[in-house]
């Protein structure tokens, strides 16, 4: 059992097709085959090679369309004034923006250099503003100076020193000091969320 494959053994590797006509090939396209230097091998190497030029030939294409692209929209970008500068104050136009279509380079560039003048006093304005909120949280320093956690913290620290083979007694005095890790938590949410 098992001994035997269930396909029979194929009788030969070769496959003989037979034709109703007779084919004949001229003895100078024989001759011309066998004196061929070119074979199988050599024909796929140079099937190879030829496909690697051209996709070497299309990567650069592409590259080169992708680096004209991006020099185009840099261009655009350094020439556009700051869209979100606009969207931030739109009443930061002036007239002479707002009713002529067309103008001076010079102006519209001015007015560019303008406006992210404008969009960067802004920024400066927001990050004083976050400056001045985190100063006044010092959330460091209360935790540190909450006498209650350093308490609980005092308590578990002797807990394990006196049950140092046996921690897991000391489970109400972790559940203390997590009580008060809480309540500081639910005082800072209650700040930051004010």
């Amino acid at each position: 059992m098992g001994q035997n494959s269930s396909k029979p053994p194929p009788s030969s590797t070769q496959h003989v097709f037979t034709s109703e006509s007779p084919v004949n090939f001229s003895p100078d396209l024989i001759n011309a085959l066998q004196a061929s230097p070119e074979t199988d091998s050599t024909r796929s190497k140079d099937l190879e090679l030829h496909i690697q030029q051209r996709v070497h030939s299309e990567l650069a294409r592409l590259d080169a369309e992708q680096s004209k692209r991006l020099s185009e929209l840099q261009e655009q970008i350094s020439a556009s004034p700051d869209s979100t500068t606009e969207s931030i104050h739109p009443d930061a136009r002036t007239p002479d923006q707002s009713s002529s279509s067309g103008g001076v380079d010079h102006k519209a560039a001015a007015e560019g250099d303008r406006l992210r003048d404008l969009s960067r006093q802004s920024v400066q304005k927001e990050i004083d503003m976050l400056k001045e909120k985190l100063k006044r949280r010092k959330m460091k320093e209360e935790v540190v100076q909450d006498k209650a956690i350093e308490k609980a913290k005092g308590e578990i620290v002797k807990c394990l020193r006196l049950n140092d083979r046996r921690p897991l007694d000391c489970w109400r005095e972790v559940e203390a000091f997590k009580e008060e890790v809480g309540r500081l938590e639910r005082n800072f949410l209650g700040k930051v969320m004010d």
